[in-house]
């Protein structure tokens, strides 16, 4: 079988109405869970709420272990996904700035259009300026091309880079997520509680 839009199981037609409802639906679920809060995000960077940890952790947790045993199943081909190439300084970069994003502003895109939807203005002032830093990258791309494409490995997965069975990857990373569960309670219990 394989990804259902390429292998016409859906319609291609479908693919932008598909996007628009899981969209609303993933934007219904941040806000239900109180993610639109600049303080739940910040919370992970200053150590008092660590529930996106846990989010993330445990979406990342599900989908490698149900995308390995639908593949083991035959109802999907892990080879035929597509992997994101890696440029390595671009990444890092990258990564570098959207961290420091996220502590200033306490959101990440995701979160911070879910804060937009309801009308949170400081939300509105960081998709501006997500947009500005758009804006700039695009204008002057040909200045930060051959920072932006160098160091390129490919399209490589974490197993590929440390040449690990994806099996063993996928168990490591769930005992990690376990500890990682179990010492942010610990810590949790510790220390005192914000409301917002």
């Amino acid at each position: 079988m394989g990804p259902l839009i390429p292998n016409g199981v859906i319609p291609y037609e479908w693919d932008s109405v598909l996007a628009i409802l899981i969209g609303i639906a993933f934007g219904f679920v941040l806000e239900s869970s109180g993610f639109s809060s600049s303080r739940k995000l910040a919370g992970v960077f200053y150590g008092y709420d660590f529930a996106v940890l846990k989010v993330f952790f445990t979406a990342a947790v599900v989908a490698s272990i149900g995308l390995y045993y639908m593949d083991y199943l035959g109802y999907i081909s892990v080879a035929e996904l597509y992997v994101q190439p890696t440029y390595l300084w671009g990444a890092i970069i990258g990564g570098v700035i959207m961290g420091v994003g996220f502590v200033a502003a306490g959101f990440c895109p995701g979160t911070a259009l879910t804060s937009v939807a309801i009308g949170k203005i400081d939300a509105m002032v960081y998709v501006v300026g997500i947009m500005i830093g758009v804006f700039i990258f695009a204008e002057f791309y040909t200045l930060f091309q051959p920072l932006y494409e160098g160091s390129f490995l490919g399209n490589i997965t974490v197993m590929d880079s440390f040449g690990v069975n994806p099996y063993w990857f996928i168990f490591i990373l769930t005992i990690a997520a376990i500890l990682a569960f179990y010492l942010t309670d610990l810590l949790g219990k510790k220390i005192k509680k914000v409301f917002y």
